[in-house]
């Protein structure tokens, strides 16, 4: 159930049976040659969108604009600050808790967010507590370290998944746009393992803005493979999540 194509008494209703929400949350950053800019975005919306069928869960809108500063030096990357980031997630949260939300399931699809986002459960429970809601919960899912999506990682690409412009992040983007696949010519050369700086810094280590990938070994099938694999152990850890006190 996705909240944007609803009404607010369809989403009354909805809270007299739930009180849980899923929110993807991603990046609008460069993802190499290949990855589209979207990339983090695309696949936790779509992710989201298939937990919350499995499960009869409402879907929040995508927050697409993520912590990626340095990312910045590539043309066409948005990012927020951490501080900013941290009010978008508390404000969303508190609209959302003043209604009777108590459980919010974050799946995430990039790993730029994560520090940012762990500080803002912390920010916004302390805020929620000034508004006397005390029962407010937050989870992070980050779907592409889902133990089941990391094994088939490995199993297809082996070293060449790398860190950043992965294959199996570009793939899930090919099994949802297949209408959208780029190819370019990769260098076999690929940096890995420098330490994360400014964004000038990033770009003269990453030229490419690869981290040791290889998304040229991505398919649609491939992608399709990693999204089942995702919906179906996120579906479980947002149930696991709605039961927990």
């Amino acid at each position: 159930m996705l909240l944007h194509l609803s009404t607010w008494q369809e989403v009354e209703t909805y809270l007299q049976e739930s009180q849980g929400i899923i929110i993807p949350i991603g990046s609008t950053e460069q993802h190499g040659p290949t990855g589209l800019i979207g990339t983090d975005a695309i696949c936790a919306e779509a992710i989201a969108g298939g937990v919350g069928e499995a499960t009869q869960a409402m879907v929040s809108p995508t927050i697409n604009v993520g912590m990626a500063l340095h990312h910045t030096a590539f043309p066409g990357t948005i990012s927020l600050r951490p501080s900013t980031l941290i009010q978008v997630v508390t404000d969303y949260i508190t609209c959302l808790a003043k209604t009777g939300f108590t459980k919010f399931y974050f799946i995430n699809g990039h790993g730029g967010n994560i520090a940012t986002l762990k500080a803002a459960f912390s920010e916004t429970y302390a805020h929620l507590e000034n508004l006397q809601i005390s029962n407010a919960q937050c989870q992070l899912a980050n779907w592409f370290m889902c133990s089941s999506v990391y094994k088939l990682a490995k199993e297809l690409y082996g070293d060449q998944e790398g860190a950043h412009a992965t294959p199996s992040e570009v793939a899930v983007t090919q099994y949802i746009y297949p209408q959208s696949i780029k190819k370019a010519s990769l260098t076999p050369e690929v940096a890995l393992g420098h330490k994360i700086y400014g964004a000038t810094d990033f770009r003269r280590r990453y030229p490419d803005g690869r981290m040791g990938s290889n998304p040229a070994l991505a398919t649609p099938e491939h992608g399709q493979q990693f999204y089942d694999l995702a919906v179906t152990e996120l579906s479980t850890g947002y149930l696991e999540f709605l039961k927990a006190e």
